[in-house]
Order: C-alpha cells, then structure tokens, then sequence
C-alpha cells in the first residue's frame, strides 16, 4: 500500500449556485466518503483554497484502485466530482500524535 495525494474538481453537472452541502445527493455523498474514511481508503480530506477543489490523500495500492473507488461515489455518476489529479506521495514527515516515538 502507499499514499496518494489527489484533487477532487466539479465536473460538468455541479450547480455553481448552490453551496457544497445544498448540492443534490448530498447526504448520499457524505456518507460513501464517511464509509471511505471508515474503512481506512481516506486519510485526510477537505476543500482547499477558494473551495473549487478538494484535497484527498488517500492510501491505495495504484491509481487503478483509487479510480475504481472513487468511481462509486454517486457525486461522480452525477457528474459533480470529477478527480482532477492524482501523484504518488512519499510521506517523510507525520506529525500526527499516534504515530510519535516520543
């Protein structure tokens, strides 16, 4: 397994005059990504800058897998998510209070 840093960008069918939580199939939305988070796919992920985007890293075994996965989010059969890009990440640096030696 790795970890992969992604970008999530609107695809054609997002409503530019509703707010992220207003778009159709919100809920449906959030609870496939609570589900990827629960079973350990996710591992970080939120908007980033103006919010026309978000950011997921992700631990996967290649792009095939992530693509598949993201693939059943019912945002991206509507036509509202799209990934924009995905790169492989080599983490050095983890800061995150479980995994300190100290």
């Amino acid at each position: 397994m790795a970890f992969f840093a992604l970008t999530m960008v609107f695809g054609p069918n997002w409503d530019a005059s509703q707010q992220i939580r207003e778009q159709r199939a919100w809920d449906e939305h959030a609870a496939f990504m609570d589900g990827l988070v629960d079973d350990g796919f996710v591992i970080l992920g939120g908007p980033i800058g103006d919010g026309e985007q978000a950011l997921l890293v992700v631990e996967a075994t290649n792009e095939r897998e992530i693509k598949a996965r993201l693939g059943e989010d019912p945002w991206t059969s509507m036509g509202l998510l799209r990934i924009g890009a995905i790169q492989p990440w080599a983490v050095w640096l983890d800061g995150r209070q479980s995994n300190r030696t100290r």
